[in-house]
């Protein structure tokens, strides 16, 4: 049943959008009564929360591609892979929205950040012992720079989002670790 709401939750994310989801919605679709996900859930938040950490959770793989410049292309890869989904557009429209009240969803975006800064880590830290990054640079402040023109695009520019974009994101992000602009402070 709760993979099943979850789902549906998503599913109903990416056709109606964060303002028009209902727990009725979600119900129908999930085959289950309404009461069973107030029961679980407490509320459409707290439901969207939970399937959204339940969506973005899954496992991605540290890539190991023997140079910092193809791990970091992969990463930028997998970024776009995952953010050009309906789920990703659904995932960025919900949190740009008055979603970005709750509590819940904005622990949700601060724990998906983390985590993708936490798997940064073993790909810098291999990229130093290779000699191929400033000892000082900060994980964190590389996967920014790698996802932040991405990003734009995928927020404010509308432009197409494709592994040129992602080309080009590492290509900034290795110009400024070599700048040493992103030292771990």
């Amino acid at each position: 049943m709760r993979v099943a709401v979850l789902k549906a939750t998503i599913t109903e994310l990416t056709t109606t959008g964060y303002a028009a989801l209902t727990v009725e919605g979600v119900a129908r679709r999930a085959g289950v009564h309404k009461t069973t996900i107030y029961r679980n859930w407490g509320d459409a938040d707290g439901l969207v929360a939970e399937a959204l950490a339940s969506h973005f959770a899954t496992d991605i793989p540290i890539p190991d591609t023997g140079s910092v410049e193809g791990d970091l292309r992969a990463l930028a890869c997998s970024l776009v892979a995952t953010m050009t989904t309906q789920a990703g557009r659904a995932l960025l429209a919900t949190v740009l929205s008055d979603a970005v009240r709750l509590p819940q969803l904005a622990e949700v975006k601060h724990a998906l950040f983390v985590d993708r800064f936490q798997r940064a880590e073993p790909v810098v830290a291999r990229a130093v012992e290779r000699g191929e990054l400033p000892a000082d640079t900060d994980p964190a402040e590389l996967l920014k720079a790698l996802a932040a023109p991405i990003y734009f695009r995928l927020v404010f520019t509308g432009e197409p989002v494709d592994e040129g974009t992602a080309d080009r994101a590492v290509r900034v992000a290795l110009a400024a670790a070599h700048a040493r602009v992103l030292p771990a402070v």
